[in-house]
């Protein structure tokens, strides 16, 4: 064992043990005997392998490990991070990182990392690189067959420091050569907000990083400046964060004292109670809020206050259900550890913690609380609502399922792969607003994919085939084989079928990846709402004031 390691193992022996007093004092002295010997067990076990075992053993790496494995007992979001690791846990609560400014990922069938997205107006974007793009070489390393998260770290480096990329553009025998000055990234917390309609204004809101109430704020005057009378706040997606910003930015909508959120732990100083400090920017505007299954954490703090103070109406589908809160902690040499320390309760009192991580089966598995055993409660006008579960949308706007084929065709790079042909041949396209996917385009994806060989695994065959084999086992198939073949034959594969089946979806999905090309992320986000489920219902609402008031009532 290093010095390192057996330092720190002191460290925690000597801060654990505490003296105490009295009965308390009894148990503690227990507690903190236990804790001493498992960790004296622990250095022991660790200086036996590192003296004793057959081939090189790396003790810091496997005391990572231990304490990962401790750590995953608890919960997903106590984690521990490396001193190597801890700008991942800085970027998660700024948003900022330094590099090159571009979404990066492996190609399925090829050894390349390809160019995705580049930001626009980042450096990579700036220097020439497009989506598309197969980065061959970063500086002197050849990344060809390396892994995504290996050709990102060699881009990210600190800011206003050059790398040397050399990237494979689709078409072309030989690589180019890019030399690219890194900068510091900041992912925008509100990445597009625009107008609607003559009179709703629409902001997408994605994650809760530091001052993202300040371009909350911002977003909601200059939509009012535009003369919006209505707002959609869109949370789908967002993963939560700053817990502090999510009351700043329930402040946007409510006036000054109004309690938020509390947080309730095991320690006094886990426990807080968060009110608006300030005047409402608008405590008036009719506000619908669009919530999705990955909608988390602080996200649900945003849509289960407003919600519970009836200031808006939820539309959408069940959130996650994170009612967990995390704190940053510092730990020897450079490490940080993000650890939970309390549970949150909006306004009606309710919790939406919707798994209880202490309670697990045989095997360790832990599952979601039933709606049976969640309680009600009330909204400050008296609307019922519970917890334990996320929290549940006034109006269900369930998600569309994509058919099997839309996936593979994603999943196998195939839309990937005919936007990058088709944008080599197009110098521009129709604004993002007015762009549509022709029918003569589709016919040449369609082509394109023909030609590929495409063939993806089709489930009812698979099901099919399972199903005869238990006929088989169970001695029905002789009475059934003119049935299963009348079944196989219906379900046999016809691609062009399929491609006429999902056109509507293929299509959305290949305007998507054309119009980033052009557009960046703002365009993709135009692209999308045009047939956005959601923001259609938001829509409706906001459209008919009584239905919204009554939606609001108890």
């Amino acid at each position: 064992m290093n010095r390192k390691t057996t330092l720190l193992t002191l460290l925690l022996i000597t801060a654990l043990l505490v003296p105490t007093t009295g009965t308390a004092g009894v148990k503690g002295d227990r507690q903190n005997f236990s804790i001493a010997k498992s960790l004296n067990v622990f250095n022991t076990v660790i200086r036996s392998l590192k003296a004793l075992y057959v081939d090189e053993f790396d003790s810091e790496k496997s005391v990572n490990t231990a304490i990962a494995a401790m750590l995953k007992d608890l919960d997903p979001y106590t984690v521990y991070y490396p001193a190597d690791d801890t700008e991942e846990l800085e970027m998660m609560i700024t948003g900022k990182y330094a590099g090159v400014g571009a979404i990066i990922r492996k190609m399925q069938k090829e050894e390349y990392v390809v160019v995705s997205e580049p930001y626009e107006g980042m450096p990579a974007q700036a220097a020439g690189l497009r989506a598309g793009d197969r980065i061959v070489q970063v500086d002197t390393s050849n990344v060809v067959g390396k892994t995504t998260a290996e050709v990102s770290d060699l881009l990210r480096g600190d800011a206003g420091t050059t790398v040397v990329v050399k990237a494979l553009r689709p078409g072309e025998k030989e690589p180019r050569t890019y030399k690219i000055v890194r900068a510091n990234i900041q992912m925008p917390a509100v990445p597009y907000y625009g107008m609607v309609n003559d009179s709703t204004g629409y902001i997408l809101f994605e994650r809760f990083i530091e001052e993202c109430s300040r371009d909350m704020r911002l977003a909601l005057v200059a939509l009012k400046e535009k003369g919006a009378r209505n707002i959609i706040l869109d949370l789908r997606g967002n993963g939560g964060g700053s817990l502090a910003e999510s009351v700043e930015v329930v402040n946007l909508f409510v006036p000054k004292g109004q309690t938020v959120v509390e947080t309730r732990g095991r320690l006094a100083q886990a426990t807080q109670t968060y009110k608006t400090k300030h005047g409402a920017t608008d405590e008036e505007i009719p506000l619908v809020v669009l919530v999705d299954g990955n909608t988390a954490s602080a996200a649900e703090i945003l849509s289960g206050a407003l919600q519970d103070l009836d200031r808006a109406v939820v539309v959408g589908t069940r959130t996650y259900g994170k009612g967990l809160v995390q704190v940053p902690r510092d730990l020897p040499y450079g490490g940080m550890m993000k650890i939970t320390t309390s549970k949150y309760y909006i306004p009606s009192g309710r919790c939406i913690q919707a798994i209880d991580y202490a309670q697990r089966d045989e095997d360790g598995m832990v599952g979601r609380i039933p709606d049976s055993l969640t309680t009600v409660f009330h909204t400050a006008a008296g609307r019922e609502v519970r917890d334990g579960c996320g929290i549940s949308p006034d109006i269900e706007v369930k998600s569309s399922k994509l058919a099997n084929i839309v996936y593979y065709l994603a999943n196998d790079d195939c839309l990937f792969n005919f936007a990058t042909q088709w944008c080599q041949a197009h110098d521009s396209i129709a604004p993002a607003e007015e762009f549509v996917v022709t029918d003569e385009m589709y016919e040449a994806f369609k082509d394109s994919v023909r030609a590929s060989g495409f063939t993806y695994d089709r489930q009812s065959e698979q099901i099919l085939a399972r199903l005869k084999e238990w006929a088989e086992f169970e001695g029905y198939m002789e009475g059934a084989k003119e049935e299963f073949k009348a079944l196989e034959d219906k379900l046999k594969h016809n691609l062009d079928t399929e491609f006429d089946n999902s056109a509507d979806d293929i299509k959305d999905l290949l305007a998507n990846e054309i119009v980033s090309r052009y557009y960046y992320q703002r365009g993709v986000i135009v692209q999308s709402l045009k047939s956005d489920e959601g923001l259609k219902e938001a829509l409706n609402v906001l459209a008919d004031p009584a239905r919204y008031r009554k939606i609001l009532q108890p």
